[in-house]
């Protein structure tokens, strides 16, 4: 039987690009799906920061998942790097300081058209292009468009991805034409929304399927709160929409394995869990205590993560016994008032304004308690690599956290965190005290980390799903 192909096209992949999960799914997604038999490869932009030569390179599995950084392609995954120094050789690769690129739209217009004409060039005719956000969405609609008649597209079928709907590729009108499509598709009946250009928009209504990162986020952005204005699009196309978990890489987020750590640990010897804390706890200045309860924080700090709740409740929180560490760089707003708080609580906090890869694996490590009160959540990897590192969730019901955390069960000791359904800082505080509780009976607690050590989000589970999805679509 002849393997099925697939080119998977992204903004961003792990390891040679990265501003936020996504660059996790491109880089782990198509590795899984290649030890599946799948003929997979990916295309990005070649931005400043991919430092390979020549216009291809690969990646590997490994236990840092690193690249080859050379144009060997023999062994692991193709990945093509479309090159224009105009528009990918910048320091960013959506937008500065002063906010986006004004040329985002003729950028991405322009990597799309590249990722059809690098399939022509290469000789590969992919049964599946799967897209992911609104930087690949005018794929599908170049391919019914421009495309449409070439008979070397033929049997190509699309997937778009969507990875957060909030964030939709809206241009001006006037910059509709740098598309390179006819004026008839500035219409409400495709790209025309609110007097504005959506690719997103396009994208989904061009492509043969749609999916998400989890299936609570796709019943969720069927409804007017979460569809951010196009749940009836979405509601036009539920019938090919579906919801397929992302999931991590263990060969990355590892305790029995990271370097990085004090002491390595797993479901065997879970007790050196708490080796790790006190390194952390003598690392940040912090009184060195097992029994005292340690939350962790890494997140964007924005409303969407939950920020406004944690904002609300941060002076009772920090007004018990507890330790809370915080990673993580965001809204000035929230700068401002977590430093105050710092300056405020010194002997229980630590707060960290910056984006450090080392210091996120310590907070890992460390943390008995790791706190995800999101407005909304598409999927969420937090969650699934404080499982792995023993450390319990305290999240909001919504998205791929809803579809992850089972609430902690008092009699049945059953679950895996605690959870609260309503947005309210009240709600948060509550499921916090909760999971205080249950922290002060060691043996309990100690049940609980070791089971949710156990639990398994790798990607082998999703990649089977987008395998069967693949195939759905294709025939």
């Amino acid at each position: 039987m002849e393997k099925i192909k697939v080119l998977f096209v992204a903004s961003e992949v792990v390891p040679f690009a990265k501003t936020g999960g996504l660059a996790d799914v491109a880089g782990s997604l198509p590795l899984e799906l290649s030890e599946m038999d799948v003929d997979v490869r990916v295309i990005m932009p070649k931005y400043r920061s991919v430092k390979v030569p020549g216009d291809r390179t690969v990646i590997k599995k490994s236990s840092r998942h690193e690249a080859v950084q050379d144009n060997k392609v023999s062994e692991g995954v193709t990945v093509y790097l479309v090159e224009n120094d105009d528009y990918f050789n910048r320091k960013e690769y959506y937008g500065d300081k002063f906010g986006d690129y004004a040329d985002n739209l003729t950028r991405f217009a322009f990597f799309s058209r590249q990722v059809l004409e690098r399939c022509i060039k290469e000789n590969f005719r992919p049964d599946i292009i799967h897209c992911n956000d609104w930087h690949t969405a005018l794929i599908p609609v170049y391919l019914n468009t421009i495309y449409k008649y070439d008979p070397f597209f033929a049997r190509t079928k699309t997937l778009f991805t969507i990875h957060n709907i909030a964030y939709q590729g809206l241009f001006s009108k006037e910059d509709f034409p740098k598309t390179g499509l006819d004026w008839a598709l500035f219409h409400i009946h495709y790209f025309e929304f609110y007097g504005q250009v959506n690719l997103m928009k396009a994208g989904i209504i061009y492509a043969d399927a749609v999916s998400t990162v989890s299936p609570t986020y796709a019943k969720e952005i069927l409804t007017k709160e979460y569809g951010c204005g196009l749940e009836g699009v979405l509601q036009a196309k539920k019938d090919a929409l579906y919801g397929i978990l992302n999931g991590i890489d263990y060969g990355v987020w590892n305790p029995a394995t990271d370097s990085v750590i004090a002491k390595k640990y797993s479901i065997e010897n879970p007790d050196n869990k708490y080796i790790n804390k006190e390194s952390l706890q003598k690392e940040l200045g912090l009184k060195v205590d097992f029994d005292i309860p340690m939350l962790g924080v890494i997140s964007r700090l924005a409303d969407q993560k939950g920020m406004d709740l944690l904002a609300k409740i941060i002076n009772d929180i920090l007004s018990m016994k507890v330790q809370f560490v915080l990673l993580g760089t965001g809204d000035h707003k929230y700068h401002v008032l977590l430093e105050k708080m710092a300056k405020a609580h010194q002997k229980n906090t630590s707060i960290n304004l910056k984006y450090d890869a080392i210091l996120a694996e310590k907070i890992y490590a460390a943390s008995d308690v790791f706190l995800i009160p999101s407005r909304y959540e598409p999927c969420g990897l937090s969650q699934m690599i404080g499982f792995k590192y023993g450390t319990i969730p305290v999240a909001r019901r919504t998205g791929g956290l809803k579809d992850t955390i089972s609430e902690y069960d008092f009699r049945t000791k059953e679950g895996t965190g605690f959870t609260f359904e309503e947005y309210r800082p009240e709600a948060f505080l509550t499921a916090i005290k909760r999971a205080f509780s249950v922290h002060q009976n060691r043996g309990a607690w100690r049940e609980l980390v070791k089971r949710v050590m156990g639990l398994d989000f790798s990607w082998k589970v999703s990649a089977w799903k987008y395998i069967e999805l693949y195939n759905k679509i294709k025939n």
